[in-house]
């Protein structure tokens, strides 16, 4: 089981978001999801945190920003993000 804290930004009906969320579980990874469509002001904190990123999903590990699912992506298909869940790599 994953250690790192992790966060996504993410809103109902998005394919990213998704895939996003089904990947952090498949790596046996806890997130708290962060709806910025129905929670006030929690998409200005996204922007903010981000660095201006406007586009949903928007994860961060362990209070590093990660990116969107395309970022995720890669880092899980360079073994970088078992390392940063604090989990082994398979």
């Amino acid at each position: 089981m994953a250690d790192a804290r992790v966060i996504v930004y993410s809103q109902p009906f998005c394919g990213y978001c998704s895939a996003a969320k089904r990947l952090l579980t498949e790596k046996g990874a806890e997130f708290s999801e962060i709806d910025v469509m129905f929670e006030a002001g929690r998409r200005d904190e996204m922007i903010e945190r981000s660095g201006g990123r406007r586009t949903v999903p928007q994860i961060f590990i362990d209070g590093r920003h990660i990116g969107g699912y395309d970022d995720l992506s890669a880092l899980d298909r360079s073994g970088e993000l078992d390392r940063l869940l604090g989990s082994p790599a398979p």
